[in-house]
């Protein structure tokens, strides 16, 4: 039986709709305008333990379309999960939490990002795929350039939007 106890352990335990924001500071105008929209979109993965081996992870996604100089809307979205993640060595968890998380929920917030877009009135915007593992391995970069140009400040530690931990 204790070898059962240390296998590795990692399950869904929900996947939810954690924030999600319209705004149309444009509108009705906006809808009158024949130019398409410039779309732009923004990224964001987070993580965070909440007991021993019980985690969320989080993506945020805000996606900001503009027709000329005005936007036509915002749309901001967190989707996150609760996993369980028991008996996973510590080099593995951080890549877990931040790449086979995030590929898991992703799914889940392109949908509801794209049907507040298509309820809002506009053509939907269909968001495409993400390398999270690229995203993870440019964000450890960014971090690690940041600890070499501030070799002095702060524990070491890191929170989960990327800031050094403070005491």
């Amino acid at each position: 039986m204790s070898e059962q106890n240390n296998q590795p352990v990692f399950q869904i335990q929900r996947v939810y709709l954690k924030d999600l924001s319209l705004e149309q500071p444009n509108s009705p105008a906006i809808f009158l305008e024949q130019e398409g929209p410039n779309i732009e979109v923004s990224v964001d993965v987070g993580a965070e333990a909440l007991a021993e081996t019980i985690f969320e992870s989080t993506v945020t996604i805000t996606v900001t379309a503009k027709v000329k100089d005005k936007v036509a809307f915002l749309v901001e979205g967190k989707q996150a999960g609760i996993f369980e993640a028991a008996n996973i060595p510590p080099e593995q968890l951080d890549p877990l939490l931040g790449i086979g998380c995030p590929n898991i929920i992703y799914p889940y917030l392109r949908a509801n990002i794209a049907d507040a877009i298509t309820r809002a009135g506009f053509p939907p915007v269909h968001l495409a795929e993400i390398n999270f593992e690229a995203f993870y391995q440019q964000r450890l970069q960014q971090l690690q350039q940041q600890q070499q140009q501030q070799p002095q400040a702060g524990s070491g530690l890191v929170m989960p939007d990327g800031t050094p931990a403070k005491h």
